[in-house]
């Protein structure tokens, strides 16, 4: 068996035992989850643990999210095809492609170069042309294209920030973990006549939300 062959056996079987019986339904992001090679955004030294359960170092000091919490926040933004989506945290990239299967038009910040010249060669080399990539201080979001259907904050922060809100379009979602600089509840906001109601799905750990409008930068 080739290695690429070997690496969708893996991603099926990631999502038969990972992601099924943790109540991840949605048939879209079931088939994103099956699609895409994960091992393409880790370090080739972590190749082989692509597909098990846990998050793994991606330099930086930051880390490529396990499947299953990508899989639920995905799940928690029911993105429709014809929708525009903002990703603060772009990272490896990985969570930027699922998302790219799913939306008409993805938007993502990421304050770290070296990771966004690093995810922007592997998405391009994959072949994700609704993508849009730029360096920058995510908590601020990216006002230019507002407003998004979809808003996914991909590190921790202290509160929800309200530039982010402002840029949710009415009826869209923001999901974001709000909590401490070491844990947080992954929230998910509703946009309903220009307020946001929120919803606690579980607790997380993310790396924090390092800008303007989230944690100071070495706290």
């Amino acid at each position: 068996m080739d290695r690429e062959h070997r690496f969708e056996e893996e991603r099926s079987r990631m999502v038969e035992t990972q992601l099924l019986p943790r109540g991840i339904t949605d048939e879209s992001v079931l088939l994103a989850m099956k699609k895409v090679p994960r091992h393409r955004f880790v370090p080739a030294d972590l190749m082989e643990f692509a597909y098990e359960d846990r998050p793994l170092p991606i330099g930086e000091g930051q880390t490529i999210s396990q499947p299953y919490i990508v899989a639920l926040m995905t799940q928690c933004l029911e993105l429709k095809e014809d929708e525009s989506v903002l990703e603060i945290g772009s990272g490896s990239g990985y969570q930027t492609a699922i998302l790219a299967e799913l939306a008409r038009q993805v938007y993502t910040v990421e304050r770290i170069e070296e990771l966004r010249n690093r995810s922007s060669e592997i998405l391009n080399t994959l072949g994700y042309v609704n993508v849009n990539l730029k360096a920058g201080d995510g908590s601020e979001g990216w006002p230019e294209f507002a407003p998004y259907d979809g808003i996914m904050v991909t590190a921790g922060s202290p509160e929800i920030p309200e530039v982010l809100a402002e840029q949710v379009n009415e009826g869209g979602r923001l999901v974001i973990p709000v909590g401490g600089y070491y844990s947080q509840e992954l929230a998910v906001m509703h946009k309903i006549h220009g307020n946001l109601e929120r919803k606690n799905v579980c607790g997380c750990v993310f790396v924090p939300l390092i800008g303007k409008y989230g944690w100071e930068r070495g706290k």
